[in-house]
């Protein structure tokens, strides 16, 4: 029951054309559009809260959360982050971003460079601080290019991976050194220099995967045969005070967004 009505709750945010921050009806006038009782209504919003397609405010209600886009989603069961599961983020943001990076400076969205002007500062903020914030940085970046399939990938990308993004953030963690080198791709961008824009992105990777592979890591447990071991690692708007199910990997934050680098 809650599945199908977690499925219909989806379908009124998208037949209203709600987005990221906008207010559902309250429980109760969810119970009685459906006939369902108020309690049925909550746990289909607690699955939902899972998944970040909504997100609950204490004593303001229920909101369409970052995830009512997202097609693919975070296992918030994954084991801990190894060396060797961060630099394979890195790599494969390697092979992404820097083209990524050309396209935006050869389309330069006017909207999406204001949002990547916004977003450049958020490389200040401590790391889990900022995967609360409300863009990432190399997201707003794909936005730029004006190819929502790009800003999805690199969204899926460091929120399927939010655990070793994470560690990134640890790892290089020169935060007036990493905000120089957005505010250099930023001006890239801006200028329209897609070269310069694709050579300063991977320049930054590279120099993340360098200070990956520098750093100290737990030592990884060997795996074994029986998997035994580990692998490496009442207002009217009601708001649940809990979920049923982790909302995102370990670090209580999902994309909306990320860790900047």
């Amino acid at each position: 029951m809650s599945e199908r009505l977690a499925d219909n709750i989806v379908e009124i945010i998208r037949s209203e054309r709600l987005g990221h921050g906008d207010a559902l009806a309250s429980s109760r006038d969810l119970a009685r559009r459906f006939g369902v009782t108020t309690p049925t209504v909550r746990e289909a919003l607690r699955r939902l809260e899972a998944t970040g397609v909504v997100e609950f405010r204490h004593g303001s209600g229920t909101y369409v959360g970052p995830g009512i886009g997202r097609r693919l989603m975070a296992n918030p069961h994954l084991p801990r982050s190894t060396r060797a599961s961060v630099l394979e983020l890195v790599e494969a943001r390697l092979v992404l971003e820097p083209a990524v990076a050309a396209a935006a400076a050869n389309v330069r969205m006017a909207e999406a460079v204001r949002e990547l002007e916004s977003a450049a500062a958020n490389a200040l903020h401590p790391p889990e601080e900022s995967l609360r914030r409300s863009v990432h940085f190399h997201v707003a970046l794909a936005s730029a290019s004006g190819n929502s399939l790009l800003r999805e990938a690199v969204e899926a990308l460091l929120q399927v991976r939010a655990r070793d993004q994470v560690e990134i953030r640890h790892r290089y963690n020169d935060r007036a050194r990493d905000h120089a080198e957005h505010l250099e791709i930023l001006d890239a961008v801006r200028d329209g220099d897609a070269a310069a824009a694709e050579r300063l992105t991977r320049t930054h990777l590279v120099a993340i995967r360098e200070a990956v592979l520098a750093a100290d890591f737990p030592a990884e447990e060997p795996e074994n045969d029986g998997g035994a071991d580990g692998d490496g690692g009442d207002n009217d708007r009601d708001s649940p005070a809990t979920s049923a199910a982790p909302a995102t990997p370990d670090t209580s934050a999902t994309l909306q967004e990320g860790a900047q680098q």
